[in-house]
């Protein structure tokens, strides 16, 4: 059996060997009008398309020779440890809002199932309904409709890029700022800690007490690290990041871009990404106007040298060691832009310096990364953009090969 190489990502364009993807299931199936906004997605996805498109997705990187790794399959695996179960079945009992009896009867099934049985509900959730019954009457379960949650729906799994993201041969685990999300990281966690083939890497970093996602992370180069400020990671989720990334050598420059708060921006990667060694891909609407605050260590130990705000593409390069990045526009035109942004156009993928996947909708930004020289492999994206993601947020790189 061949042995699988340790992880490590320094760059967004390095030829991918290793991603973790997750294949939509039964937590899409969740998903009503009554609940799709609390739980972020913009409609309700048809599901069976959904699975169709990923597994499109998966066989074209399989066709590149990436190794792809399915997250349901990896928690499985983690879990088959006692003490990742153990462990799972606390992330998933909230006895705040289910009271002492309710959470006692909760936890006493979930200790019960199977590795298997355990991860579909903590990515597929479980209605009060399909809770066993227990001795005793419960306020908690008689005042709750019987397709209300006891254990939320994770449908943003999807989405592996946000919960945690390797930086050279270190993870850090994401703390997602929205509630929808949070019980996400902890599946990472034990993935990270209890899969056989994660437990002896380098697991430099735990959730972060300020918000930080991996949407937000781009490792511009060896050494240099770009992290988006807006709906979703802060300042101080920023600068936390920053001083580990100082701390262990992984970094030399990080810069801080600050993005609008809102959800057509809610990531750095929805208005900019890598596709080549200098290259990006970036919404024409932002390009004058992104900034960058410049973070180095300081030379005295553990202390930060703050500089700027400056253009970001001028930071950027500099920090990169190249004269200048080389930008490819959003669309055609400002209304054909701002379309295309939306559909994910920025969002793509890089499978190797000058290839990217991309969703095939994006018609006129797919044409301008052909023309400038980059191979875009295109994949359908009509119900898996139902949240609002495009391949780069539905991909974890764990490892690519140094540029």
């Amino acid at each position: 059996m061949t042995t699988a190489s340790a992880p490590h990502v320094d760059s967004e364009v390095g030829p991918l060997r290793t991603v973790l993807l997750h294949r939509p299931g039964t937590e899409l199936k969740r998903l009503t009008p009554r609940n799709n906004d609390q739980l972020l997605f913009d409609s309700i996805p048809w599901v069976d398309r959904a699975q169709d498109e990923h597994d499109a997705f998966a066989d074209v990187l399989r066709g590149r020779g990436v190794e792809v790794l399915l997250l349901a399959e990896e928690l499985v695996a983690a879990l088959a440890d006692a003490r990742a179960h153990s462990a799972a079945v606390h992330t998933a009992v909230d006895r705040r809002r289910l009271g002492n009896e309710l959470a006692d009867s909760l936890r006493s099934h979930l200790a019960g199932v199977d590795a298997k049985e355990l991860a579909d509900v903590l990515m597929g959730g479980m209605t009060f309904e399909e809770l066993p019954a227990a001795e005793g009457a419960s306020l908690v379960r008689k005042m709750h409709h019987p397709h209300d949650f006891v254990v939320d729906p994770l449908p943003n799994l999807l989405f592996t890029r946000d919960s945690s993201v390797w930086m050279g041969d270190r993870v850090a685990i994401a703390s997602l700022a929205m509630p929808a999300r949070a019980r996400e990281t902890a599946l990472l966690d034990l993935i990270y800690a209890y899969h056989p083939r994660f437990r002896t890497a380098g697991r430099a970093y735990g959730a972060h007490s300020a918000p930080v996602e991996g949407g937000d992370v781009l490792l511009l180069a060896p050494g240099v690290i770009a992290i988006g400020v807006g709906e979703r990671t802060t300042p101080a989720g920023a600068e936390s990041l920053a001083r580990s990334a100082f701390a262990d050598g992984i970094a030399h420059t990080v810069l801080a871009v600050p993005i609008a708060q809102d959800r057509a921006t809610m990531h750095l990667d929805t208005v900019c990404t890598m596709v080549d060694r200098d290259a990006v891909v970036m919404y024409p609407a932002v390009r004058d106007t992104l900034t960058a605050y410049s973070l180095r260590p300081n030379g005295n130990g553990d202390g930060v040298r703050v500089d700027g705000p400056e253009p970001f593409l001028e930071a950027a390069a500099a920090a990169m060691g190249i004269d200048r990045l080389r930008v490819i526009d959003t669309g055609l035109d400002p209304v054909t832009a701002e379309r295309e942004q939306w559909d994910d156009g920025n969002n793509t993928l890089a499978v190797a310096p000058g290839v990217v996947v991309a969703y095939e909708r994006n018609v006129e930004t797919n044409s301008r990364l052909e023309d400038a020289g980059i191979e875009v492999l295109r994949i359908g994206g009509s119900e898996l953009g139902t949240g609002r993601g495009g391949p780069r947020c539905m991909s974890c790189p764990i490892e690519r090969d140094a540029l």
